[in-house]
């Protein structure tokens, strides 16, 4: 299903969720870092970047644009992070790791609307997402959950020790080899 928005097209799946992509902006292999935005609602609060998958365009293709859009950085795509899905806003997320190899001095959404971007420390992104995109903070989860190069030493301590208030259940879908499927993940 397509829905015309001035400047935009949505693009809704069969349940009518709006289908979405979106990436966690990765410093190094590490993924002890993450990029976010400026909202471009609430200017004092941060998210990650991502946005509306447009006609025809493969939602990689999106996350990629998105980002190059609202945080003004370029990079490798790496892993799919699942599909998180917003009961509220109706809407999916498609969601990979980018890891940055270049910052643009200034790029489209900073001449625009002013957007900001900075780093953020894991704690402190979950801290950050918190407040405006509770819901972003299960991409961080699964960020920091699926990290192949995460070991038993070394590491920041398990995500479920960092403070955060109380956050109803998410849905996640995995993309696996067997097809996708549900799991139920809290944040708490």
């Amino acid at each position: 299903m397509v829905k015309e928005k001035p400047n935009s097209t949505r693009i809704y799946d069969s349940d009518g969720y709006r289908r979405r992509a979106a990436c966690i902006c990765v410093k190094s292999d590490l993924e002890d870092e993450v990029l976010l935005v400026t909202s471009s609602r609430r200017p004092d609060s941060w998210i990650v970047p991502g946005g509306g998958v447009e006609p025809e365009e493969e939602p990689a293709v999106t996350a990629l644009r998105e980002v190059r859009e609202e945080a003004g950085v370029l990079g490798q795509l790496g892993r799919c992070l699942g599909v998180f899905e917003n009961v509220e806003h109706k809407h999916r997320t498609q969601v990979w790791v980018m890891r940055v190899t270049e910052e643009l001095p200034e790029w489209e959404d900073s001449r625009s609307i002013g957007r900001k971007r900075k780093w953020f420390s894991i704690p402190e992104a979950l801290v950050q997402l918190a407040q405006h995109k509770p819901v972003q903070r299960s991409y961080i989860h699964s960020l920091h959950n699926t990290n192949p190069r995460r070991s038993s030493t070394g590491m920041p301590p398990p995500l479920a020790q960092y403070p955060h208030p109380a956050m109803p259940p998410i849905q996640l879908v995995n993309n696996t080899a067997s097809g996708a499927h549900f799991n139920k993940h809290t944040t708490q």
